[in-house]
């Protein structure tokens, strides 16, 4: 009597396997935020851990209202002369800009009529763009977005528990000034760049985007 070789099962993929591999790919995704989210829920109940994203913007001597140019980063001083819904006119002793604020200002009441407020932000255009207000009695209110990563995005998990990238300001700061650009002040940042303002060799203003692998592009020219 022969023996029979027994011939071994082929298998050939299914409809099944991508499905597995999706979900393989899931809970590794998953594993990951899990671990981010340990730490914040921890920090939620009194723990503090370092944010290496915070990024302080560079501080802005108000110039007279008559004075204003475009800029990327500017500030005005001022008394709050008359509202338009969420624009406000804002006057001092050598002439009035007009402030927009966005839509924290639609309700008309986030300044007061006789107030004197500090306004910091972008002018272009005719308008002072308004980032943030100043007021009498130091009180700061942001207009817009912090910046840095998407809220609940992994890079902002990240940032949060101390785990995002090593912003060096000066290093960013110095690396645009030896590119020729000159009065360099820091405007806010995004989830990988700075937002710079600085004035080119013409002596024109100009918004930088300004990586933190210290790669440098003009987003604007004033």
């Amino acid at each position: 009597m022969t023996e029979q070789s027994i011939p071994t099962p082929i298998t050939t993929p299914t409809e099944a396997e991508p499905a597995r591999a999706a979900r393989r790919s899931g809970a590794r995704r998953g594993l990951v935020v899990g671990a981010l989210a340990v730490p914040l829920a921890l920090g939620a109940v009194g723990l503090s851990f370092a944010q290496k994203g915070d990024v302080a913007t560079t501080p802005l001597e108000p110039v007279a209202i008559s004075a204003l140019a475009p800029s990327g980063a500017v500030a005005a001083k001022g008394e709050v002369a008359e509202i338009f819904g969420n624009k406000f006119i804002l006057q001092d002793t050598s002439g009035r800009a007009l402030i927009e604020t966005g839509r924290q200002g639609e309700g008309g009441d986030l300044v007061r009529k006789g107030e004197t407020v500090t306004v910091r932000g972008r002018f272009e255009n005719g308008f002072l763009h308004a980032a943030a207000l100043v007021r009498a009695d130091g009180t700061t209110t942001s207009l817009k977005p912090a910046g840095g990563p998407p809220p609940g995005s992994v890079d902002w998990m990240k940032d949060k528990v101390g785990l995002g990238p090593e912003i060096d300001v000066p290093g960013l700061k110095a690396k645009v000034e030896a590119a020729g650009y000159t009065d360099v002040r820091i405007a806010g940042r995004g989830p990988r760049h700075l937002d710079v303002a600085a004035k080119g060799t013409d002596g024109r203003e100009r918004l930088l985007h300004v990586g933190f692998d210290g790669g440098i592009r003009e987003k604007r020219v004033f």
